[in-house]
């Protein structure tokens, strides 16, 4: 996955990006002289100077590569892959330095970017995670490179709230719906496990349009724990259950888009996954849950 940030100030991530600490090793560069640290932020912030109406011109992409494609993933192989991925994002005619990092079993690479070019013309962001996801699956097919299974790879142990709860629903789930063939199997195994299952209904109307899955006083819609846990996607699961009378020894949870996304999001395959940038709907509505409960999900079972 490509996880992007983009700030104000060159300083802070110059010194994170060339940390000792984490074994950096340039691998690729344009538009400096790499006397130091200092005289690389100096040239980036002299750049950024020919457009003052770019508030935030720094750029700051990491660039992680799966664990089993560590043996294939040479620093020449890498700094190749970010060019191509750079050149496929329009960062072109602009100061820039890749550095990989060996503090992490992952191999991984950061790039730091003038959004200011050489010529004082801003490099557009618009769209640029979108992009980024595209071009993240384009190059892991080009390569060669593994596909990630989502959040089966995911090491739980590390996670830190609200996503280790979102991994156990995610979990939770897996494992009961090839063994269900109703909502009302389903909510009350869920419950067993202390989970709680919230519908939404249309307004006016007993027509189910959506769910959310509560548990340890957070809250998911169910298409945010995982694309394959929206309430039509559960619904028909169960209505396929139920009309073939499969028990939980017959049945197998075979839905393709179980590759899915951390909090995050994930792209799969050439770029593992990493934390998400920025609030998600779901953490959002988990601040606020304490405060105030939402009516409208109000049927609860």
């Amino acid at each position: 996955m490509a996880k992007i940030v983009k700030g104000k100030a060159f300083k802070g991530v110059v010194n994170y990006v060339l940390d000792k600490k984490k074994e950096a090793q340039i691998i690729d560069c344009d538009g400096f002289r790499l006397k130091s640290k200092a005289s690389i932020i100096q040239s980036f912030i002299r750049q950024a100077s020919l457009n003052s109406r770019v508030s935030k011109s720094v750029c700051h992409i990491s660039l992680n590569f799966s664990v089993q494609d560590k043996d294939k993933l040479s620093n020449q192989t890498m700094a190749k892959i970010a060019k191509e991925y750079m050149n496929k994002m329009g960062i072109t005619n602009t100061q820039y330095i890749v550095a990989r990092h060996f503090d992490k079993e992952h191999p991984h690479v950061h790039i730091i970017f003038n959004r200011v070019d050489n010529n004082g013309i801003t490099i557009t962001d618009s769209n640029d995670r979108f992009r980024s996801e595209k071009i993240c699956k384009e190059l892991t097919t080009s390569h060669g490179l593994y596909f990630s299974t989502g959040k089966e790879k995911v090491k739980e142990h590390r996670l830190k709230e609200p996503d280790a709860t979102k991994y156990e629903i995610y979990n939770a789930l897996k494992e009961l719906i090839p063994k269900c063939c109703n909502w009302g199997e389903l909510t009350n195994e869920l419950k067993r496990g202390g989970i709680n299952t919230e519908f939404k209904t249309k307004s006016g109307s007993d027509e189910i349009q959506g769910l959310r899955f509560k548990k340890n006083d957070y809250l998911f819609n169910g298409s945010k724990v995982d694309r394959a846990f929206s309430y039509s996607k559960i619904d028909s699961l169960l209505s396929n259950n139920n009309k073939q009378g499969i028990s939980s020894s017959q049945t197998q949870y075979d839905s393709p888009s179980l590759a899915i996304e951390s909090t995050a999001s994930t792209l799969g395959g050439l770029f593992d996954i990493q934390p998400g940038i920025g609030v998600d709907d779901d953490k959002r509505e988990n601040l606020k849950i304490k405060k105030k409960k939402k009516h409208k999900f109000g049927r609860q079972i």
